[in-house]
């Protein structure tokens, strides 16, 4: 279905450098890579979507009909027909104008009857034909991915690019869409390339895995034979990095440094900075990709396959994270919260606390009432019934506190949200940022900027930085540094780690996990992924439509869940 050789992506500079890659009919091939490794470019050369300015060079052939150097007129009757394009956010994909039923029917060939959109909605598991109506918007986030792989798959691809198709969901839904894709390629016998960064499912779904490094891959083969005896040590880094569901380790690692650009390696092996086995051989040429068994590839001049596992797995601690005290008067307590939206109830009556110190986790699928409950914590939406307490204040209705007590309120708690852009201006440096924000603490609690950065990691130097110039992992680390930057004594973290790569997320775990033990921060941490919240939650407590179904500490939710509903979650990631 798809034959790559040499595929290069070039504009003022080279970003992707001699890609081969194939995928068979009914295969499913993953490529996994962190950020910057050139993973969604590739993906791209591939349909003939690259931005402006850029250039794919090499040989890429889909269904034997070569994709570069071809003209619009040929790629637009390849798109859609041939090969199809699935993104991460299906809000790219779906225009919030336009209705379920008729982003299928501009896909579809010829007229087509409402039978034939509800038959296609029913493919991707939605059998109430009124969805076909409804507007991207009146549709949940799962729903949302179910209606744009139904459009992706609507003019009957041989062959589809799935990037980043479940990041953003929860377990069950991820588990869900992740077999329903499954299934829908084994009936048409349709070929798949998917693209993530979340090496679990990239094991668990794909027949074969590339690992891409900047932009080149560095690494290939059948999906478990990598995950257990990784032959390049930047797999091994990705692997080494990746949090466990099963128990909590004493220590996060993630791979040092960043990923370089590619023409700045041109002429040696890429990882060779960041790698410990470095040898005078992998800076005197480029290691090629060069075979070592049976249906592996590795482009390591080290010889056998496993030789790069680090020892990380071996030392992984049984210790779970300590609760904070729970005597006295907890930091943050939630009673009986309730609100409303219409007909919807986000909260029906939900009950929790935050010891000083102590992280809770709060887990549960989209629609739960995750966020609601954050806002309200936050004073951006007022509940309707029930009472919330801070540090021995009722902040339930910020609207009737005073203004002194309001400032108080807003020093008392933070929140880091998952996309750092949020918070952080484009136009003001970081140094501005962090300053704009220590000038709103207490006079005698005020942090300068370069202690801010030292805190979360960062050299002092970085100030003179724009967000822009900082990679992703790099602006959640401000992000944090500007919510602790009034010294908060709860801070809440609303996805942090969902959209960073495997290694990012191990050290901006490492961090949170040490600003909860070095600075006596509470922390209230909403996830859908069950192994950071093994390893940075002490309690954890799951919603299901508003209401708690399930608390207890990490570990006897996860090993003995007692819910129907938490024991669904769990067996979802294992």
């Amino acid at each position: 279905m798809l034959e790559t050789r040499g595929l290069r992506v070039v504009g003022d500079r080279v970003l992707v450098d001699g890609v081969d890659l194939t995928v068979a009919a009914g295969e499913t091939v993953g490529l996994v890579g962190e950020s910057g490794s050139g993973k969604s470019l590739t993906a791209r050369a591939l349909v003939g979507l690259l931005p402006r300015g850029l250039r794919a060079e090499g040989s890429v052939e889909v269904g034997g009909t070569q994709v570069v150097g071809a003209s619009e007129r040929l790629l637009r009757g390849v798109r859609g027909r041939r090969i199809s394009l699935l993104m991460q956010d299906p809000f790219t994909m779906l225009n919030p104008l336009s209705t379920a039923g008729a982003h299928i029917a501009e896909t579809l060939p010829g007229r087509t009857s409402r039978q034939e959109i509800a038959r296609r909605l029913a493919e991707v598991g939605i059998d109430d034909p009124a969805v076909a109506g409804r507007h991207p918007f009146q549709l949940s986030g799962g729903m949302r991915q179910r209606v744009a792989l139904a459009a992706a798959l609507a003019g009957d691809p041989e062959l589809l690019i799935a990037d980043e198709p479940t990041t953003a969901l929860d377990a069950t839904t991820q588990h869900e869409i992740l077999a329903l894709l499954r299934r829908v390629q084994e009936a048409r016998g349709m070929g798949v390339l998917l693209i993530t960064h979340d090496l679990r499912v990239a094991f668990a779904v794909c027949d074969r895995v590339a690992v891409m490094y900047a932009g080149r891959v560095v690494e290939q083969g059948p999906g478990a034979e990598l995950a257990a005896a990784p032959a390049h040590p930047y797999t091994s880094g990705l692997l080494g990095a990746l949090p466990s569901v099963e128990r909590a380790m004493e220590r996060l690692v993630g791979i040092p440094g960043s990923v370089p650009r590619a023409d700045e390696v041109a002429g040696v092996c890429a990882f060779a900075t960041r790698c410990d086995l470095v040898a005078a051989a992998c800076t005197e040429a480029r290691p090629p990709l060069r075979p070592i068994g049976r249906d592996r590839l590795t482009a390591c001049v080290h010889d056998a396959a496993g030789t790069a596992r680090p020892p990380l797995a071996e030392t992984a601690s049984l210790t779970v994270p300590t609760a904070g005290p729970a005597d006295g008067e907890p930091l943050l307590h939630v009673e009986g919260l309730r609100k409303r939206y219409g007909a919807h109830t986000a909260l029906g009556g939900v009950s929790l606390h935050v010891n000083p110190g102590e992280t809770v986790g709060l887990v549960g699928e989209s629609g739960s009432g995750k966020t609601t409950l954050a806002r309200s914590v936050l004073g951006l939406v007022t509940p309707d019934g029930g009472r919330i307490r801070l540090a021995g204040l009722d902040i339930t209705d910020r609207a009737a506190l005073d203004p002194r007590e309001r400032a108080r309120v807003h020093r008392l708690v933070q929140c880091v949200f998952q996309d750092p852009s949020t918070s952080l201006n484009p136009a003001m440096t970081v140094g501005a940022a962090l300053a704009e924000a220590s000038a709103r603490a207490a006079p005698g609690d005020r942090i300068g900027v370069a202690e801010l950065l030292e805190l979360v990691g960062l050299p002092a130097a970085y100030a003179a930085r724009r967000p822009k110039a900082l990679s992703g992992g790099q602006r959640q680390r401000v992000a944090i540094a500007r919510a602790l930057a009034v010294r908060p004594a709860l801070l809440i973290c609303d996805e942090p780690v969902a959209s960073l790569d495997v290694s990012v997320q191990a050290h901006v775990l490492e961090l949170l996990r040490g600003i909860g033990r070095d600075l006596g921060t509470g922390m209230l941490f909403i996830t859908h992924d069950l192994a950071v919240v093994r390893q940075i939650a002490a309690r954890t407590v799951v919603l299901l439509k508003g209401a708690v179904v399930e608390e207890g500490t990490t570990s006897t939710v996860l090993d003995a869940p007692a819910h129907d509903y938490t024991r669904r979650l769990v067996s979802a990631v294992r």
